[in-house]
């Protein structure tokens, strides 16, 4: 790589740095040291991945191809974690972040990395998770689009470029916002990186700007009514979180307050104050959570005053979302993410379609559109009946959706005579239960469409089905969070 040092890129200390504090046995720095060391790569997280006499540190705000002289703040046996205090060779890549407290805040971490580049990066990590973790062999093309070569047996895994927005800002319609006390009282924004200290904010690119109001209102008039901030060392205080949610087809909001318990001080005037700073809101809800847990929120949910639910839409489908609800925060991805999963569905109309995991129904009732009969099951049941109203609501009659887990689920389907030709999977970020994975091997479905929010995972359960007889044909990674280290992905496997 270019810009290494006559050392051979092991890295050097710097001197005149504070003294470093305990080293361990074998590993070449210490805590406070300052090294200079030539980055190689970026972590899953964005943090770029350096060496220091043979031994790894990741470096929070360096990228590939820089030189970076770095202060060392933990040490592991393994590897170790430093920040960036100065680049001495900057990457053609690097950008100004245009946020002012982006280097606090833990919400974006690659700001400063060129959007296109992102895009490159997030491409290459799920190639290298699949060939790494899935053990898969992967095209060095992007495929001609031709089904007879993209279903042709030996071919290899075709990871297309992943697709991104045109424009990669204020994209979010939902914000989770911690509370805390600072100097001036009672503050909300985002956990400082690395740390459970809250960082008071009132603007956010990533956030929509609808949502940003609608959190300021509501510190604004806790502020005034003398509302106490939760205190996550003591357990007291009241306001734990602000749940914002704003629905972009429809103009509709919805605030949710978190609070460490039932009763509210001046309930009546604070959703007053409110409702007179935001226009479109519809719905102020309670959640309760009095747990000493960093879950946002608890199992009681009550309307304060207005709607149980906000609509929004995503392609043609209305959905209605509840306080608690699951749905995708970026809504222009979320339907190039579903048509993806569509389109690897290869449906004609005649289809029977599984839906795993299926949440309030999102993906299932994209898939109706153009199946004979499709099925979703998930373990939440207030989600399943978000999915059977979402149902009634676009008039779609031939979805069924059922409570409960869906290794147990499916075998009681099939008794029934109900046998999948495509199943769809988008479990969370721990990816597929093996009983599931199992289950799916069992009911031999011509098809299966994956939706993983993590390539690692996505990589492990693919290598279990590559073994249990199926083939992945296609990935298709789409950018749900621009400036951050997530990337969602579409993989389309058939049983071979």
């Amino acid at each position: 790589m270019s810009g290494r040092k006559s050392n051979g890129g092991r890295g050097r200390h710097v001197s005149g740095s504070r003294a470093p504090v305990a080293a361990l046995a074998g590993v070449p720095v210490a805590v406070g040291q300052v090294v200079e060391c030539d980055i190689i790569g970026l972590t899953h997280d964005g943090e770029g991945v350096g060496r220091y006499e043979g031994y790894t540190l990741f470096v929070r705000g360096a990228l590939p191809d820089e030189r970076v002289r770095a202060e060392v703040s933990s040490i592991g046996k393994s590897f170790g974690r430093a920040r960036t205090v100065k680049v001495l060779k900057v990457s053609s890549d690097r950008r100004e972040a245009p946020c002012p407290i982006y280097d606090s805040c833990g919400g974006c971490q690659l700001q400063h990395f060129d959007y296109a580049a992102q895009l490159r990066w997030k491409r290459q990590h799920v190639i290298s998770s699949l060939e790494r973790i899935g053990k898969l062999k992967v095209s060095a093309d992007d495929g001609d689009g031709d089904e007879s070569s993209r279903t042709t047996e030996h071919s290899l895994v075709v990871v297309h470029p992943v697709i991104g927005m045109d424009k990669p800002w204020r994209y979010r319609n939902k914000a989770q916002v911690p509370i805390g006390s600072g100097e001036a009282g009672l503050i909300g924004g985002f956990y400082e990186q690395g740390s459970n200290d809250v960082v008071d904010m009132d603007a956010c690119l990533i956030q929509q700007e609808e949502n940003e109001a609608l959190v300021r209102a509501v510190k604004s008039v806790a502020r005034e009514l003398g509302i106490p901030a939760y205190n996550r060392a003591t357990g007291r205080g009241l306001l734990r979180h602000v749940v914002v949610r704003h629905a972009q087809a429809t103009g509709q909001r919805m605030v949710v307050l978190v609070t460490n318990g039932l009763d509210i001080p001046y309930v009546d005037e604070w959703i007053g104050l409110i409702r007179e700073q935001v226009p479109g809101l519809v719905s102020v809800c309670q959640n309760v959570n009095t747990a000493a847990t960093p879950v946002v929120m608890g199992d009681v949910t009550r309307v304060l005053w207005g709607e149980e639910v906000i609509y929004d839409e995503i392609g043609d489908i209305r959905f209605a979302i509840s306080p608690r609800s699951f749905f995708q925060v970026n809504p222009v991805q979320t339907e190039r993410l579903y048509r993806a999963a569509v389109d690897y569905a290869r449906l004609t109309g005649e289809e029977t379609v599984i839906d795993a995991y299926c949440g309030i129904g999102t993906i299932t009732l994209f898939l109706a559109r153009y199946a004979r009969r499709v099925y979703g099951v998930e373990i939440i049941p207030e989600a399943i009946e978000d999915a059977r109203r979402n149902a009634l609501l676009n008039d779609i009659r031939n979805a069924e959706f059922e409570v409960g887990a869906a290794e147990v689920v499916m075998p009681r389907w099939q008794s029934k005579g109900i046998t999948p030709d495509v199943i769809v999977v988008d479990p969370p970020r721990k990816g597929c239960d093996p009983a599931l994975i199992a289950t799916m091997l069992e009911l031999k479905p011509a098809r299966i469409v994956y939706v993983s929010c993590d390539p690692s995972t996505l990589a492990r359960d693919l290598r279990l089905l590559e073994d249990g007889g199926y083939r992945t044909v296609e990935v298709q990674p789409v950018d749900m969070f621009p400036h951050t280290g997530h990337v969602e992905c579409v993989a389309w496997l058939v049983r071979d």
